[in-house]
């Protein structure tokens, strides 16, 4: 079994930073990739950014390039997302995902932290 445990959310001013973490343990030597997953009130989740375990490639939804930042810490088995500049349209709750294969879905999720900018 995997377990994903996000932490760093919060509230912010519009413009402002904010780091999230989330931290693997338990079965992930299979794993291929990470992602960042949000869900704002109301709409259905989406993808906001991945990176894959090994190669450190990074991908990004439109709407947050250029703002936020996906990396990861082999020692620390946990992978972050800084997010600057945020806007309140970036209110969501924030998940972290895991993906064992290129191909296959990403199967395991953490429990959400919330991030909440106002304006």
């Amino acid at each position: 079994q995997v377990q994903l445990v996000e932490s760093g959310g919060g509230l912010v001013q519009a413009g402002g930073s904010l780091r999230l973490s989330c931290a693997a343990s338990g079965r992930t030597f299979s794993r291929y990739a990470m992602g960042w997953f949000r869900q704002a009130p109301g709409k259905e989740r989406e993808f906001a950014a991945a990176i894959i375990w090994t190669s450190g490639s990074t991908s990004y939804n439109d709407s947050v390039k250029g703002r936020f930042t996906i990396s990861r810490d082999f020692a620390k088995n946990t992978v972050y997302l800084q997010m600057n500049n945020l806007k309140p349209e970036d209110t969501a709750v924030y998940y972290c995902a895991l993906k064992s294969t290129r191909t296959g879905p990403y199967g395991n999720w953490g429990q959400g932290t919330q991030v909440t900018v106002s304006s």
